[in-house]
């Protein structure tokens, strides 16, 4: 144990080299370690100086901070037995360390000497942001709080973080334990390579016929083109009902959810606000859960004619061309796909074979090398599964930043796409050196099978990009104080905009033609195609701004309305009723594996998706007026909104690349929604 890679700072994580067995020395001692920094830092002799409790402070918690994060992204792309259990037994300790340092009154009253002192106003504006960032983040911490109600507040943390896990863990166990074996009749329309890696699958578990599973790699391709009724209708019930009440008992999230709201409330009730919503939106730019209200319900007045025109179409397409007059959940997928191949004369399958993975992402590199004016180089680390790639970015011969890509779908893989940090930019006090950002880019894309690349469908491209741009907001900062660098201090209903910004490069023709090569003949997508996707690029958006909104309120409600916590699926079906023109089975699940919410930080916060997209096309809206690809429009997004970090308000930077507040207007014409 004496060389515990958890413990080792000097570069990247030995991701290779960590075991479930050495997460609990190592937490144990950067627990211990922190402890003492704290201790020191509440003391006499450090002064309420930034650099001082920088210095003391922040070097201790920023290595607790990476070896926790290192466990949980193991946790969260490779797990096992032996490593959840570890996760889990340090998970409270390193819950409880971070409550009681947010809401130490000590620390509190020593930042507030320094807030209050003349060399406050001295200090830089991203030290300024710091600094304002931690008073509210002490008061949202419970450091105002005393006695029972303090320690009542660090209890909530702690079963909080537990629940959340608990979520997770269900989500994850429900997904991988159903698995559907079809017979050669039931996978009649279902592509080539869904049946080759369905077969391959099921021989894998020594069984004849296919595997079929609720990763989205197995699900998605049955959804769309399955023509076999009962197996989407199978597929789409296990998907919809996992950890569920409809499930095994010890995988239910019901009382999980409920626990869950009921600890929200009454956090939000100790430290002074009305709901746990309000307690969300003090970090964010929307001011009351009533303004939040009020942005969904405007959006889905504005998309409602359109998402009745798309359900009304759907459902006179299915009855006349397929046979199915009473259109249900598990057959809409599957005759939108039909509609769209119809209308537009082309489907995600054809497009498929031109987005080999290995083309796209080189592609994405040199969209990014253009306008960012860096370069992007194949490097080496150690990685937690061979199928993970390693980059470094440069300008100028120097380092800017590393990221990690685990682009394929595998089992003991969570489900989704996600960026996380692996560290932050940092001018570091104890060694004087800049340490320069690491990110993961995680995603679930279906594997490579044969001798063939991966292909990717454009949602898949899409999804790569979304991820890439939060990538770059984490990469390409040039703030070195780490509480506001990269996406650190961003407002959460803000930090969507690069992602979503970057999403608009998936639709341009000028773009398109470098990031596609067909798997068979290397031929790049034709024009003809092109001009389908684009026609079909608002097809339905109708009803999928609906069903965005839908997310958004009842995730609004459920925080906003105190009785909610035993109404959770009483709330969802008024929310569909208000919003929804698409009924919705009455075993529909969907509040039961809804993670954002309920394990992943966007709890009274999932309305930031759309928010953000308001900001996002607007931005986007710059490159259209100047050049898609022009560096000097590339420069000052850079500039203004990537490079500056949390170091501002998000709307200070919108303004200051834009040269005006965000209208709806470009999000409504990009979405063909404007009237």
């Amino acid at each position: 144990m004496t060389t515990n890679p958890l413990l080792q700072f000097d570069g990247l994580p030995a991701f290779d080299a960590i075991r479930p067995e050495h997460v609990a020395p190592a937490i144990e001692q950067l627990l211990k370690e922190a402890d003492v920094a704290l201790e020191a830092a509440v003391g006499a002799d450090v002064p309420a100086d930034y650099d001082a409790l920088d210095h003391t402070l922040t070097v201790a918690i920023e290595r607790l901070g990476r070896a926790w994060g290192a466990v949980s992204h193991l946790n969260h792309v490779a797990d096992t037995p032996e490593l959840r259990a570890a996760h889990a037994e340090a998970l409270p300790k390193v819950t409880e360390f971070f409550t009681r340092q947010g809401s130490d009154e000590r620390l509190y009253a020593k930042y507030r000497a320094l807030n209050d002192s003349p060399a406050a106003a001295a200090l830089t504006a991203p030290r300024r942001q710091v600094l304002a960032h931690a008073m509210r983040d002490f008061r949202l911490g419970g450091a105002d709080l005393q006695g029972e109600a303090k320690a009542r507040f660090a209890a909530i943390q702690d079963r909080m973080a537990e629940l959340g896990q608990a979520f997770s863990n269900h989500v994850l166990d429900a997904t991988d334990a159903f698995a559907h074996y079809a017979s050669e009749a039931e996978v009649k329309g279902l592509p080539d390579d869904a049946l080759q890696a369905a077969r391959a699958a099921a021989e894998a578990d020594g069984q004849a016929g296919y595997k079929f599973t609720l990763h989205a790699p197995s699900y998605i391709p049955v959804m769309q083109y399955a023509e076999h009724r009962p197996l989407r209708e199978a597929l789409y019930r296990g998907y919809v009902t996992r950890a569920s009440d409809l499930g095994p008992a010890e995988r239910d999230n019901s009382a999980v959810m409920t626990e869950l709201l009921q600890l929200r409330q009454e956090e939000a009730r100790l430290l002074g606000f009305a709901s746990y919503a309000e307690v969300s939106l003090a970090a964010k730019m929307a001011s009351t859960p009533a303004e939040v209200m009020q942005f969904l319900r405007d959006l889905a007045a504005k998309a409602r004619p359109s998402a009745l025109n798309d359900l009304a179409e759907l459902r006179e397409f299915a009855a006349r061309e397929l046979g199915l007059a009473d259109l249900q959940a598990w057959d809409t997928a599957f005759a939108s796909e039909k509609l769209k191949e119809a209308r537009y004369a082309f489907s995600d399958q054809d497009v498929k074979a031109y987005f080999p993975l290995p083309k796209v992402l080189d592609g994405l590199f040199r969209i990014i090398e253009t306008l960012f004016e860096v370069a992007i180089r194949p490097a080496e680390a150690a990685v937690w599964h061979p199928a993970v790639r390693f980059f470094r970015i440069e300008r100028a011969g120097q380092l800017v930043g590393e990221f990690y890509l685990d682009p394929h779908a595998r089992q003991g893989k969570r489900p989704g796409a996600w960026m996380d940090d692996v560290r932050g930019r940092w001018q570091r006090p104890d060694t004087h050196a800049l340490q320069t950002p690491v990110a993961h880019l995680v995603c679930n894309f279906a594997s490579p099978v044969g001798d063939k690349p991966a292909l990717l469908t454009h949602d898949d491209v899409i999804t790569l990009f979304h991820e890439f741009g939060h990538g770059l907001h984490h990469l390409l900062t040039n703030i070195s104080d780490l509480g506001v660098s990269g996406i650190s201090g961003v407002e959460w209903d803000a930090v969507e905009l690069p992602s979503q910004f970057m999403e608009n490069f998936c639709w341009e023709w000028d773009v398109l033609k470098h990031l596609t090569a067909h798997v068979d003949t290397a031929e790049p997508m034709p024009r003809a195609l092109y001009d389908k996707m684009l026609a079909a690029k608002n097809f339905q958006s109708g009803l999928q701004t609906l069903r965005q909104v839908e997310f958004g309120l009842f995730d609004m409600r459920i925080h906003t309305e105190t009785d909610a916590a035993t109404r959770v699926l009483e709330v969802v079906g008024e929310v569909r009723a208000e919003v929804a023109v698409m009924p919705s089975p009455a075993f529909n699940r969907m509040p039961h594996t809804f993670s954002h919410v309920f394990a992943g930080g966007y709890s009274a916060g999932y309305y930031s998706y759309k928010w953000a997209e308001v900001l996002s096309a607007d931005a986007w809206s710059a490159f259209e007026e100047e050049g898609v690809l022009n560096p000097d429009t590339g420069r000052r997004y850079r500039t203004q909104i990537l490079e500056a970090g949390g170091s501002r308000p998000a709307m200070e930077s919108f303004k200051a690349f834009r040269g005006r507040e965000p209208s709806i207007d470009a999000l409504l014409r990009h979405q063909g929604m404007a009237h």
